[in-house]
């Protein structure tokens, strides 16, 4: 009871009752804006606030506005899962809607693979389509198919709460409709950025949307002290607060709406405030308790309740989801009285409310989250078990919610089915997010069997894990089982091979070689693992020498006659990669086999990888122009059957291709963009960083070419991936030279070749035995020099291997040089030369150029070696290699030579104007395309198109796409869309 200092005073006593719901405060500007932005056709806002600040009474206030009826709204709620479900904030909202049926809505076909999210639909839904080829392109098809639903049912304003908590696939969903071509529905996001800390997808979705779409970003801040006094008085029957109540509320709830809230309500069931002279004030300090955090402060709220109350409420804290009042109900236990009454008391409260269909719900999450985390741990178990119980009535079961309550209830063998099913669902519907979340957790916290490990794990999409922790956890999960002992030799066998595949995919190439090897005499010869464990086992990862390799590849050919048509494929596919980055001819022929289109599902991301493997094989060769078709095949491939990730894989190698073959312009950005690529493996990365890094010390800039390259080397050692040690390597021991610091070259370059010369794998000497030549003469250690160019060159005997061929020529002309025969050394470095020119790889070719001009000139044949500079710094300045170019322009100047002014980096010829290529790019933005539609549409990765659009927009001095197009029309660059050129 609230206190009366006078008793007369007619004043009445304030109980739950007595203190109203408060009123929206301080958000009559953002009110407006949001009403303005949404009377555009489409628009985007983002609603930004910590928890409690009000982002869902602001939506909930304009939705119920004259301006928000005007629209056709769906509301989707995030619930604070564990595991997220697929999809699930959007699939609830529709099927919390008034639509029965979905058969008259007149769907494509391509509906059909909306059936795993609303099988209570199937019947009216299209035939599901062909199984999608990979996780990515299922998902996209399921993100075309929501759009389309949307559309169908007239959704205009897509409104998405707590997007704080939405699963990976709704973030893609919200991606897709900013996207989108063409009118689609406005997108409001509401958040809270303390949970999105380091999480860029927000950026994406801003940065994503059309030109011609409207954008709002409101950012809700607490209320300042007046704003709290008049939340605070608008529960008061709009009585005024005194000064110091005000100040004391304020300082203690900072402001925080909800806060707010809870604190008065608390205060006034506590008789904490009395009413004075048409106001309300507070008792003293001491003679009160206001909670610090919201979370005290709704303990204290539900302690006040009856006993029926606090079990509704604590059954409604541990479903967490919004659930039917009568299931409710059965969760609780309670008789129907006293349910019936517990609800409408807690209700009464604004503790929970009704959502649409009569469900059930916290109002405020963290309230539920408080009186989930006060609940005795036995009760929790106890309730989860109810629920599942309870939801397993439920048609079609919520999969996701049954793992989750069963896991919590200890029910482990409850807990796997319902994961594997719910991840089974996120694997159809292409969210290999979500599906491995669910199975990790079950593998690593609950107590699988091995038979049934065997089974999930062999479903993990070990792609959707980031970083080697979700791996190292299964990895120990697998060795626990096998550490109890696995009776069955079959089954231990096939938990090993599982372990082998964790292993492998962690780069930890020697542990699982062992694994595999262990596995390989108890695997089901009626399966393909046996097959894909000698293929994993042939390729040249560690330290093993190339025979052994050889002899596990041969193998698996022997063992693969058996199998079936697509696994026949995978294992030859495999196995041709393997041949060819050993450096043996029969990879080719291999390879020559490999079809242009697929005959199942299954065999398109085989295909697609073989052709990439293969352009990459044939880089690493010195056959360019094959590597360049190779590559070219794949990634039409990629295109055709929608493998998305895979084309990022096509560019990096495609990135490494054009730095030998000096296309260059361009190239720094297109490396930076990949190696900021989410979906790229960390290990996957050393590729374009290592090209960043052979930029920048083609420019000069040693120091920071030097720490890329040294983060290349670490990576790729402890992934066992000696080529790209070897290469990444010589690059080191250039810079380290340059800098004359050959002791350190000399250390640095010892390991790569000692390994390369183990194994036999000559072919990944190519750039790391002419740097080590190259170091041990500079130190005077020329019989060593001299057997490494032998061994080389007796490793690579007769085979066509033309890049490193020509670095073998290279190598024989440094030993000359360091003889003194600079006439035979001229000769070599001039079939050098001409032999990386054939390749071509020109930057090579230009450097055993400038070798033969300088051992010309030291022979006495001055001005054909003078000529021959003068070639030089033109080819050096054409890719542009600035670092190479002041060099020989100083050995001309020193000989008298004039040296004309030459090209210091950059784009020739443009400065500060748009090239024809960004024009192009410039042209289709301003028609509203996305990046990826450019691309496609100019045969261009989305990588370069990215890059090229940052150019312009540097150029033109904006910072958006909006801008970029609107400077670009006003300017005449392009023109308006809609409009010929020269109307």
């Amino acid at each position: 009871m609230v206190g009366e200092v006078a008793p007369h005073s007619g004043a009445a006593d304030v109980d739950v009752g007595g203190v109203a719901a408060p009123l929206l405060i301080g958000r009559d500007g953002d009110l407006v804006r949001l009403g303005q932005v949404l009377t555009n056709t489409s628009a985007l806002v983002l609603i930004e606030g910590e928890a409690g600040v009000g982002k869902s009474r602001l939506l909930d206030e304009f939705l119920s506005s004259p301006a928000g009826a005007v629209h056709s709204a769906l509301t989707a709620v995030c619930p604070p899962l564990h595991e997220p479900y697929t999809l699930g904030p959007i699939v609830e909202a529709l099927l919390a809607t008034d639509v029965d049926t979905v058969a008259n809505l007149d769907l494509s076909g391509l509906a059909g693979a909306l059936r795993p999210l609303f099988p209570e639909w199937a019947e009216h839904l299209p035939p599901a389509p062909e199984p999608a080829e990979d996780a990515s392109a299922a998902r996209h098809r399921v993100l075309r198919a929501l759009a389309e639903l949307l559309d169908k049912l007239g959704v205009n304003l897509l409104v998405v709460d707590d997007a704080q908590w939405s699963d990976d696939a709704t973030r893609e969903f919200l991606l897709f409709l900013a996207e989108r071509y063409g009118q689609g529905p406005s997108l409001v996001v509401a958040y809270r950025p303390e949970d999105l800390v380091g999480d860029p997808w927000l950026l994406h979705l801003s940065g994503r949307l059309r030109p011609h779409r409207a954008r709002l970003r409101l950012v809700l801040n607490p209320l300042d002290e007046s704003e709290t006094a008049a939340l605070a008085s608008s529960m008061l029957a709009n009585q005024r607060l005194s000064a110091e109540f005000a100040q004391h509320l304020h300082a203690h709830t900072e402001g925080v709406p909800l806060a707010v809230e809870e604190c008065v309500r608390l205060m006034a069931r506590r008789g904490d405030l009395v009413r004075r002279d048409q106001g309300w004030k507070r008792l003293p300090l001491d003679e009160i308790v206001v909670p610090p955090t919201v979370r005290d402060t709704v303990l204290e709220h539900a302690s006040r309740l009856d006993q029926s109350t606090r079990s509704v409420l604590r059954a409604a804290a541990v479903v967490a989801d919004p659930i039917a009042e009568q299931m409710l109900s059965q969760i609780s236990e309670l008789p129907p009285a006293e349910f019936a009454a517990g609800l409408a008391e807690a209700i009464a409260h604004r503790l929970l409310h009704l959502r649409d269909h009569l469900r059930v719900s916290f109002r405020h999450v963290l309230a539920g989250r408080a009186i989930y985390d006060a609940t005795p741990e036995r009760e929790r178990r106890t309730l989860h078990e109810r629920a599942g119980r309870v939801l397993e009535t439920v048609t079609p079961r919520p999969l996701a919610q049954l793992a989750r309550h069963f896991r919590h209830a200890g029910d482990g063998k409850r807990w796997g089915r319902y994961a594997e099913l719910s991840a089974d669902v996120a694997l159809e519907t292409g969210d290999e997010t979500t599906a491995g979340a669910l199975l990790h957790d079950v593998l690593t916290n609950g107590d699988v069997p091995a038979e049934q490990m065997c089974v999930l794990v062999e479903k993990v999409p070990f792609g959707s894990f980031t970083g080697p922790g979700r791996l190292r956890d299964l990895a120990a999960a697998v060795r626990r089982v096998l550490g109890r002992g696995v009776p069955d030799p079959g089954v231990e066998a096939n938990l090993r091979f599982q372990l082998a595949r964790i292993l492998n995919d962690m780069e930890e190439f020697d542990e699982a070689h062992a694994e595999l090897e262990r596995a390989l005499p108890h695997l089901d010869r009626q399966r393909a693992s046996p097959a894909v464990a000698m293929m994993l086992l042939g390729w040249p990862r560690g330290r093993p020498p190339a025979a052994r390799h050889l002899t596990w590849l041969d193998r698996a050919a022997e063992f693969a006659r058996s199998l079936e048509p697509s696994d026949r494929l995978r294992v030859a596919a495999g196995r041709a990669a393997a041949l060819l980055q050993l450096g043996d001819e029969r990879g080719w022929v291999e390879a020559a086999h490999m079809p242009t289109a697929a005959r199942t599902v299954r065999d398109r991301r085989i295909i697609t990888v073989g052709y990439l493997n293969f352009g990459d094989g044939a880089m690493r060769w010195g056959r360019y122009a094959e590597a360049g078709r190779w590559l070219a095949t794949a990634r039409r491939l990629a295109v055709e059957y929608e493998q998305v990730r895979i084309t990022d894989l096509i560019d990096s190698t495609q990135l490494h291709l054009d730095w030998f073959t000096g296309a260059w312009d361009g190239l720094a950005e297109r490396s930076a963009a990949l190696a900021d690529t989410d979906d790229f493996h960390p290990v996957s990365r050393v590729e374009p960083i290592m090209i960043s890094g052979l930029l920048r010390m083609a420019a000069g800039d040693l120091v920071q070419a030097a720490e890329e390259i040294e983060r290349v080397v670490a990576g790729a050692r402890d992934a066992g991936a000696w080529d790209t040690v070897a290469e990444a390597v010589a690059t080191l021991v250039q810079i380290r030279l340059r800098e004359g610091r050959p002791d350190e070259a000399l250390t640095i370059s010892r390991d790569p070749c000692e390994v390369v010369a183990e194994k036999g794998v000559w072919l990944w000497g190519t750039d790391v035995v002419p740097a080590r030549v190259q170091a041990l003469l500079a130190v005077g250690a020329v019989p060593q020099a001299q057997d490494l160019v032998e061994a080389f060159a007796r490793g690579l005997g007769s085979g066509r291997l033309p890049a490193p061929q020509a670095a073998v020529l290279d190598c024989r002309g440094l030993l000359a040089e360091a003889a003194g025969d600079h006439a035979s050394a001229a000769g070599l470095y001039g079939q050098a030369a001409a032999a990386w020119a054939a390749l071509p790889r020109p930057y090579s070719a230009a450097l055993s150029r400038e070798r033969q001009a300088g051992c010309l000139i030291r022979a006495g044949a001055v001005p054909d070696g003078l000529d021959l500079l003068t070639d030089v710094l033109s080819g050096l300045s054409s890719l542009p290699a600035k670092l190479d170019v002041d060099r020989v322009a100083r050995v001309l100047r020193a000989h008298g030579r004039p040296v004309p002014r030459v090209w210091r980096g950059g784009r020739k010829g443009y400065g500060s104007e748009l090239s024809p290529r960004e024009l192009e790019v410039v042209a289709l933005a301003a028609e509203g395309r996305t990046n990826r539609e450019i691309a496609d549409a100019l045969h261009r990765s989305h990588h370069t198109v990215a890059s090229q659009m940052k150019s312009a927009m540097r150029k033109l001095g904006v910072s958006s796409r909006a801008a970029l197009s609107a400077r670009a029309i006003a300017t005449g660059l392009v023109s308006e869309p809609g409009t010929a050129a020269g109307d």
